[in-house]
């Protein structure tokens, strides 16, 4: 994939619940993307579990942790002497970790560190992950149940939050937290929420959701992600079920308008 730098991106973060189905979320909205090859797209996947690159049916070879440790490591050793070295070696090695395939490229962020603090090397890899995403179109960021990892180990600005809830008290509840931290540590020029997984009949007006959180609107419960989650099929691959087409329509339109 050529890289050319266009400016600063779409930039979605997707947060939300445990287990409300960020990362379905997350892969159908890369899925309605990529399906204009025209647009250049990067996912990055910010959960610690790396559930993004199944969905999507993609390898890392090494995540932005593996590099970072690799670099303190070279640190204590002393191996690196100033920051023009530290930032080539760093750029190298996170755009060789980007797996790509026609107009997606694909990062993954890894699992928190635990070996110190390290706020410079952790300041550099964001300034260069965010150089790295001025060269799309449209970044995607399946986050962990959370937003400041995205802030701390990501980037400090995007320009969409999307909070995913299912239709429940409780996680419209943690995304009603997750935006009130969100405002106070991240940039974002938009935000709002979607519930996901619901079936037909079922009753969501009943949700206490602030006037002050857009509502873009619902996401049905599909067959075809759960026969794809059974049978492993990324859902890149997958047919256009209607969990799809309330992403690519909704969300999408929500996104871009």
């Amino acid at each position: 994939m050529e890289r050319k730098r266009i400016g600063f991106p779409v930039v979605l973060a997707v947060c939300g619940k445990g287990g409300v189905g960020k990362t379905c979320i997350s892969a159908l909205m890369v899925k309605a993307l990529c399906s204009d090859q025209k647009i250049r797209v990067l996912a990055i996947d910010a959960d610690p579990a790396v559930g993004l690159a199944s969905a999507l049916g993609v390898a890392a070879s090494c995540t932005v942790d593996d590099i970072r440790n690799e670099l303190i490591a070279k640190i204590r050793g002393q191996k690196l002497s100033d920051r023009a070295e530290t930032v080539s070696m760093l750029e190298y090695e996170l755009f060789s970790a980007l797996a790509e395939h026609e107009n997606l490229a694909f990062l993954a962020i890894g699992r928190p560190e635990t070996d110190g603090c390290y706020c410079r090397v952790n300041r550099i890899l964001k300034e260069i992950i965010g150089d790295l995403a001025s060269g799309f179109d449209y970044v995607v960021i399946d986050g962990e149940a959370g937003i400041e990892q995205v802030n701390r180990r990501v980037m400090e600005r995007v320009t969409h939050l999307l909070l995913v809830a299912d239709p429940s008290a409780r996680a419209v509840s943690v995304a009603v937290t997750i935006m009130d931290v969100a405002r106070r540590v991240i940039e974002f020029r938009k935000a709002g929420i979607v519930l996901n997984r619901v079936r037909h009949g079922e009753r969501t007006d009943l949700l206490e959701i602030p006037q002050d959180m857009e509502m873009i609107g619902t996401i049905p419960d599909d067959e075809t992600i759960h026969r794809a989650d059974l049978s492993g099929t990324p859902l890149l691959n997958a047919a256009h079920g209607s969990a799809y087409l309330a992403v690519a329509g909704r969300v999408l339109a929500w996104m871009n308008s």
